[in-house]
């Protein structure tokens, strides 16, 4: 059964994303990980903080997959989303995910686009295919979806 890996934060649960993810799904069964970086506000904040704002994250994303009926687990991870989809991969396996899915903001709003993610992760993890999907919302940080 494929295995998707789903990189996103505040556009876990998004349309956009959901949309996508029930396409996959129609074409037969799959599962999904959500790794949801944990994200540093400007301004003062703690580890407990966005530790905290990220499982609240991943836990609104698991509960949207699960609503849906779609097959997902997850997990919290570093701020650097590149070096986040590493520790997964080195644990899981390089041959874990027939995929990952990079969910960001728009341009703009988006830190990620800002930081050249989706290049550098190409270049990183160049075996394995990363499509990117834009969100057309713009969730704020503490959103539930």
């Amino acid at each position: 059964m494929p295995r998707y890996l789903i990189v996103a934060h505040r556009t876990l649960g998004g349309a956009r994303l959901m949309e996508h993810v029930k396409a996959l799904r129609a074409a037969g069964p799959c599962r999904f990980h959500l790794l949801v970086p944990v994200e540093h506000p400007m301004g003062a904040w703690s580890d407990g903080e966005v530790q905290a704002t990220a499982r609240r994250a991943l836990q609104a994303g698991l509960d949207r997959f699960n609503e849906e009926r779609i097959i997902a687990d997850g997990e919290i991870g570093d701020a650097n989303p590149v070096y986040a989809v590493g520790v997964v991969l080195r644990r899981e396996g390089k041959d874990a995910f027939d995929g990952i899915i990079l969910s960001t903001l728009p341009p703009g709003p988006s830190r990620w686009l800002h930081l050249d993610v989706l290049s550098r992760m190409r270049k990183e993890y160049p075996d394995i295919e990363i499509e990117h999907l834009v969100s057309e919302e713009h969730l704020p940080a503490h959103a539930a979806v």
